[in-house]
């Protein structure tokens, strides 16, 4: 009787022993298999969660078939206790075991809220996006220029987010001025900057946090612009008239504010070389704008005959050569385009209504391209 009941026991023993780890063994390919999620989601692990919380979250938006074994996924892979705060994107399909990965591994967060604090040419402001999972792009929710109005909800809400994201994208073209003065009304942002050089900073994308100062934002700018020049510099081409870094960095400023047509830069850097060449004056209407307004905004109006006229130290229509500083911020394709002009025989260029500029070689052919401009210029204003 003893070794009957002691048989059955070893018997089920063995069975249980089988049946455990057929379990173990499904549990582990559930939770490394392919999951359950159709389309993408943001997943926002908040300061102080837990993995609890987070499997139940995952669970309600169908990223997992069960919390439970999703815990028991990563308390065994010991990865329980390494939960980070942010919002993350979660891919469709993703399996429990990266979907672990994902919220345990750290660094910025993949989605969720991003505010651009954007600085331009005409206009600065703050945007308010949030990411689309599905579509993997930006979806605005505010947008206002703190310099005239007052935050919106949507703007106040999101700064008291410990995920939040913030940038700051600076526009090619723009003057030191404008982005100081926008930097001054970044809340995001403390202490005070001097004014940098014209040119000295490059127009790029950068991400800030909190409490970060202005002139740290300031010495990332210039250490970019910095590398940017010495770059264009050696990369650039024999025979250019330009005797420095300097005048390198103000050449690419005027070509920067004569176009924002990416494949014309080098034509319009060729004009400016060759007038160069020839002792011609580059007469350039940015750089008498420049004179009026020392950058400190847009002049806003069309030039008049007195101003192009009046010197000063940036007009070229009245000195011989280039001005003794950079009218602008000019970007990465501004700089290469001053260092590796085209080669062409044009002399002149002016708009041609396509937001492009008409390139002459003599002033009979440009005369002919003014006139067709003035002709555009009339219909526009009469419609």
């Amino acid at each position: 009787m003893w070794r009957s009941i002691a048989s059955n026991a070893i018997t089920l023993l063995i069975v249980a022993v089988f049946l455990l780890g057929a379990v173990v063994i499904w549990g582990q390919r559930q939770y490394t298999s392919e999951g359950p999620l159709a389309g993408a989601i943001c997943v926002r692990v908040a300061p102080g969660s837990n993995m609890q919380r987070v499997s139940a979250d995952l669970e309600s938006q169908g990223a997992v078939s069960s919390g439970s074994l999703f815990r028991i996924g990563a308390d065994y892979s010991e990865k329980s206790n390494q939960l980070k705060a942010g919002s993350f994107l979660v891919p469709a399909g993703a399996s429990m075991e990266e979907i672990t990965d994902i919220v345990t591994r750290g660094g910025a967060s993949t989605c969720g809220t991003e505010v651009v604090f954007r600085i331009g040419v005409t206009r600065s402001g703050v945007q308010v996006r949030e990411l689309d999972p599905q579509t993997n792009r930006f979806v605005e929710v505010a947008a206002f220029n703190p310099a005239e109005e007052d935050a919106p909800a949507a703007y106040r809400e999101v700064r008291d987010q410990s995920d939040t994201r913030y940038r700051i994208a600076v526009a090619e073209g723009v003057t030191s001025w404008q982005i100081v003065d926008a930097l001054s009304n970044i809340d995001l942002l403390s202490g005070d900057v001097d004014l940098p050089a014209e040119g000295a900073l490059a127009p790029d994308s950068y991400e800030v946090r909190e409490g970060d100062t202005r002139a740290s934002v300031i010495a990332r700018m210039t250490a970019a612009q910095a590398n940017l020049v010495a770059a264009a510099w050696e990369g650039r081409a024999e025979g250019l008239p330009l005797k420095s870094q300097e005048e390198l960095l103000i050449l690419a400023s005027i070509i920067e504010k004569e176009t924002g047509v990416a494949e014309e830069r080098r034509q319009v850097a060729s004009v400016f070389t060759n007038r160069l060449n020839q002792g011609m004056r580059l007469q350039t209407d940015p750089t008498v704008i420049y004179g009026i307004t020392k950058g400190q905004g847009v002049l806003g109006r069309g030039l008049r005959q007195s101003e192009l006229r009046r010197e000063t130290p940036w007009n070229t229509y009245v000195i011989p050569a280039l001005p003794p500083t950079p009218i602008a911020n000019p970007g990465r394709a501004s700089l290469e385009a001053a260092a590796n002009p085209d080669t062409t025989p044009y002399i002149f260029f002016v708009a041609d209504g396509t937001g492009g500029h008409a390139f002459a070689e003599t002033l009979a052919e440009h005369n002919r391209n003014v006139a067709k401009w003035r002709e555009i210029e009339a219909q526009r204003a009469n419609q």
